[in-house]
């Protein structure tokens, strides 16, 4: 069985880097979530100065939200456009 799924991943290797890579981010979204939860929800503190003047979001929740944006935006828009190209290419 090992030898038939890295047989497969020779064939193709830039679809298993991507299939790879897909379930390192997904591991590490999941893991970074529980990490930046034990702090507690991201405080927003605000100034004097009225609504939005001065909020800040913690950084790592930032990171979090942004990673997990690319990876939705590379699978559902990307992905799709790019074998949509190949199809009529071909």
């Amino acid at each position: 069985m090992y030898e038939r799924l890295v047989g497969a991943a020779r064939s193709l290797p830039i679809a298993a880097a991507l299939e790879l890579g897909s379930v390192l981010v997904c591991l590490g979204l999941f893991v970074g979530t529980f990490v930046v939860l034990v702090g507690g929800p991201p405080a927003v503190t605000g100034t004097a100065g009225g609504a939005g003047a001065g909020n800040q979001v913690p950084v790592l929740w930032l990171a979090i939200i942004g990673t997990g944006t690319a990876f939705v935006v590379f699978w559902t828009a990307l992905v799709p456009l790019f074998q949509r190209v190949q199809s009529v290419r071909s």
